[in-house]
């Protein structure tokens, strides 16, 4: 009984939430509504642990931390919500999940499709492991999630947040982030150690702890170089906080810090992101060959590149009029 009201009210709250607040959610929920029920019972899911055993064989393929929570979260949802065991699930039982997820939550259609995959993932591999016979997923076609333009950064829109920035880490970190295209999880895992200043390249820990190199320009250069200089403290961190104890600086103190930059410039939607998605399409547009794209952004599908960068428009309307009109 408890299960289902917690799964009721983590339903309610799918379109104000992420995934991981839902899951610290749930647990702060079953720690003060379980001793209320006499005889707490174990779900069927609980009981087979066949999640756990996927969990496992998920991080030993390589998958990170974050994404192992990911999909725990997502696939507990969806067997406390149905309260069937897995191998009892059927396609329509899927299917209604699916439709009431969409329904009773503001998501996307694209967020909907991320679930869609991972609950075909984790079927497939019971069918693999030989816990059921067949996916019940295998039935239910691909989200279509139609394709929108997002924008990129422009060139004024980057020189106006790299004159707005009040301190030389501000300023080092948007170089940074702009000439290489690194995700912001790889921006703060960088050390100093990390950074060839010679040769104006670093290694960075992406997905699946996979190193790559990444390049950056001669500006990024001088202002990394002044900005350390500027240095007091002795962490090996290349970005710290700019306070004692002047700690390694966190995804969220980034995003904090280039929204405010936004929010003073009246620029909409600023995100390290962006800028990734920016280099992408720039280096796409200037003839860049898509492999190399993908290598730089340590894509593992060539699919994911192109869904990063976009054709400039003005280069489609000037080539319309070269070769048509």
């Amino acid at each position: 009984m408890i299960n289902q009201i917690i799964s009721n009210i983590k339903n309610d709250l799918l379109g104000t939430l992420d995934e991981e607040q839902l899951q610290m959610l749930s647990e702060v929920l079953k720690k003060h509504l379980q001793p209320l029920e006499p005889m707490p019972t174990e779900s069927k899911s609980e009981r087979s642990g066949m999640l756990a055993v996927f969990i496992a064989a998920k991080r030993v393929e390589g998958c990170s931390e974050k994404s192992l929570r990911y999909y725990e979260s997502t696939i507990r949802n969806m067997l406390e919500t149905i309260g069937k065991a897995e191998c009892q699930i059927t396609t329509e039982d899927l299917r209604a999940y699916l439709d009431t997820y969409q329904r009773r939550g503001t998501v996307s259609k694209v967020t909907l499709d991320n679930v869609r995959r991972i609950l075909s993932s984790f079927f497939a591999w019971l069918e693999d492991e030989d816990y059921i016979v067949k996916s019940p997923v295998r039935r239910i076609h691909k989200v279509k999630t139609g394709k929108t333009v997002k924008e990129t950064y422009s060139d004024e829109s980057l020189e106006l947040m790299r004159d707005h920035c009040g301190n030389a880490r501000d300023l080092a970190m948007i170089d940074l982030l702009s000439s290489t295209g690194i995700r912001v999880g790889e921006l703060v895992k960088l050390n100093r150690s990390d950074v060839d200043f010679e040769n104006r390249e670093c290694i960075v820990f992406g997905k699946g702890s996979k190193q790559r190199k990444v390049y950056f320009d001669a500006r990024t250069k001088i202002h990394l170089q002044r900005y350390l200089s500027e240095r007091t403290d002795d962490s090996e961190a290349l970005f710290v906080s700019l306070l004692k104890p002047f700690d390694r600086l966190q995804i969220s103190g980034v995003e904090i810090r280039l929204r405010k930059i936004g929010r003073e410039l009246n620029f909409q939607k600023v995100h390290p992101h962006k800028f990734r998605r920016t280099l992408a399409t720039m280096a796409i547009d200037k003839g860049m060959p898509i492999e190399q794209v993908q290598q730089l952004l340590g894509h593992q599908s060539i699919d994911t590149t192109l869904q990063y960068a976009m054709v400039n428009q003005n280069n489609v309307k000037e080539s319309h009029r070269k070769f048509i009109g």
